[in-house]
């Protein structure tokens, strides 16, 4: 048996995931643990990570590591996405965390991360043919899945927190600034060669301004005890989400049963990328998942220290149970 750590800085928040493997290629998880770090805030045009931000992010980086002292011997995998792969700073932060946590990230590539994402749902969820987006703070990853295989693997610069500061006020957001939000994202998916032959496929539904829509729609059909992994909805439901979330001022959004008050102010630009990328290639549903990076990451190694497939030819079941985690 191994204990196996994934950690995820993102550019929203962090999480680590602790699980036990076992001879066989099966494993349990052991520990989930969440901080929203907010790294990617106020970085501007010149991509500054910030004094304040930078604190708020090694400190929950220290608790991960605090917890993993209750094992005896342990794997860790620490991984930065976006905001560290964007920052001007990126060195000086690296070698920041190094010195203070006693752990060395890897800051991944965007085609790593899309890599990771698609690792982490072709082995939890039944599917065949989809387009899965992961939509974080800084950044979205899409990936076209055919046959179970990923033929395209991609990622742009749009995510929750940069949207937000770059076109939408955070409290009541006008008719222009979400027009110029939505023109931008729909030119970025313009650049995507492949994207504009994509048509009608399901969406599968990473992130956590996705799962936020996952977890409105249970709250509003009163199925919040209904696993959020593998959860459906129709197209027109969350653009009736949208709409009401649209309507609603900050302190009103901080009230919609499902949405985590931290995630208020950021939520409008989070679920603009699904909006627009639902009408973009005209699909009918969504389909979210909670696996992602971190499970990829694990089933990668997983492979290595076991010689078991990572890909099945029927994708295993995952269920987490604390709804906040996504």
């Amino acid at each position: 048996m191994k204990i196996f750590a994934v950690i995820d800085l993102g550019s929203n928040s962090a999480r680590m995931t602790v699980s036990e493997i076992m001879a066989d290629g099966s494993y349990k998880v052991l520990e989930r643990m969440q901080a929203m770090v907010r790294l990617s805030k106020d970085m501007g045009p010149d991509k500054i990570l910030q004094t304040a931000e930078i604190d708020r992010t090694i400190k929950a980086l220290k608790d991960f590591k605090n917890t993993l002292t209750r094992y005896t011997e342990v794997k860790i995998c620490a991984v930065a996405t976006a905001a560290v792969r964007q920052a001007s700073n990126q060195a000086i932060f690296l070698k920041q965390v190094e010195k203070e946590v006693g752990i060395k990230l890897t800051v991944l590539s965007g085609e790593q991360e899309a890599h990771y994402d698609y690792i982490g749902v072709i082995n939890t969820l039944k599917v065949k043919d989809a387009l899965i987006l992961d939509t974080g703070g800084a950044s979205s990853e899409l990936i076209l899945v055919n046959n179970k295989k990923a033929l395209h693997e991609v990622s742009v610069p749009i995510g929750a927190v940069n949207i937000t500061e770059t076109y939408l006020e955070k409290d009541k957001v006008t008719a222009s600034s979400l027009f110029k939000a939505f023109t931008a994202i729909d030119m970025l998916f313009n650049n995507i060669d492949w994207l504009r032959s994509v048509q009608n496929l399901p969406i599968i539904a990473l992130g956590g301004s996705n799962r936020t829509l996952g977890k409105i729609s249970r709250r509003a059909n009163k199925i919040q005890d209904t696993p959020l992994h593998g959860y459906r909805i129709e197209h027109n439901d969350a653009f009736d989400i949208y709409a009401d979330i649209l309507n609603k001022g900050l302190e009103q959004r901080k009230k919609v049963p499902g949405l985590a008050k931290e995630r208020g102010d950021i939520i409008v630009g989070g679920m603009l990328p699904i909006i627009s990328l639902l009408r973009y290639i005209d699909s009918s549903r969504i389909i979210f998942s909670q696996a992602g990076i971190r499970e990829g990451i694990l089933f990668e190694y997983i492979e290595e220290v076991t010689g078991k497939n990572v890909v099945e030819p029927e994708p295993a079941t995952l269920t987490i149970d604390t709804e906040d985690l996504a």
